[in-house]
């Protein structure tokens, strides 16, 4: 069986990675009374994504339609809220709580604002859903920012698998939609695994992550 880690989608936008990005984006927001309009939606899109991506995605799907919503809401808060390895925030592998945390999220939040996005109050900018969806309508800068992170949505595929949380489906999905792991994505992910992000626990206001459930995603251009 191939390793997980030598797929090899390709590396230039394509025109299925937006409905990819936007399908990935609304699974992985808080499960409310939508989720099974998502669910649908996925199911639709799925015809039009190669075979490295939506076999993971269809298989969180099915996971998630025999959960149920209530279920999956009740799971989504225990993975993502409570454990910390499962961080959905991007930055925080990178940075961890440090002052160059809350200098990245700036920075995103400023890459957000060129394309026209603006954020409400309640959403961090480093929400994996929020960057998918930016993802989805800006692919080009969306691909450089989720590649960018390429280290740390490897190490929450891989707590999720252990958790053996449904969501690890839809992560190795999204990991199916970026260039394989280079030998330096490799160190990080192991560098990460091993010591963790920086703990430095300063710097942040006002980024402190929202209580859930959060808001699934950007919603667009503001």
């Amino acid at each position: 069986m191939r390793n997980r880690l030598t797929l090899r989608p390709a590396h230039r936008v394509q025109p299925w990675h937006t409905y990819a990005w936007q399908v990935q984006s609304l699974l992985l927001g808080y499960p409310d009374a939508d989720q099974p309009g998502h669910l649908s939606m996925a199911r639709r899109a799925a015809p039009a994504l190669p075979a490295e991506v939506r076999t993971p995605l269809l298989r969180f799907v099915g996971q998630a339609e025999d959960a149920g919503t209530d279920a999956l809401a009740a799971a989504y808060v225990a993975t993502f809220d409570h454990r910390r390895r499962c961080c959905p925030y991007l930055t925080y592998y990178a940075h961890g709580d440090t002052r160059r945390r809350g200098l990245a999220l700036v920075r995103l939040k400023q890459t957000y604002a060129r394309a026209g996005w603006r954020l409400t109050d309640d959403e961090l900018p480093d929400h994996l859903a929020v960057v998918l969806e930016f993802a989805a309508t800006e692919p080009a800068t969306g691909l450089r920012l989720l590649t960018g992170h390429r280290a740390g949505l490897e190490l929450l595929r891989l707590a999720l698998r252990d958790d053996d949380a449904p969501w690890a489906a839809l992560l190795e999905s999204v990991s199916a939609t970026l260039p394989p792991l280079a030998g330096d994505e490799r160190d990080a992910v192991a560098r990460l695994a091993a010591e963790g992000p920086p703990g430095e626990q300063v710097g942040l206001d006002p980024y402190a992550p929202p209580p859930y459930p959060p808001a699934p995603s950007a919603g667009g251009p503001r």
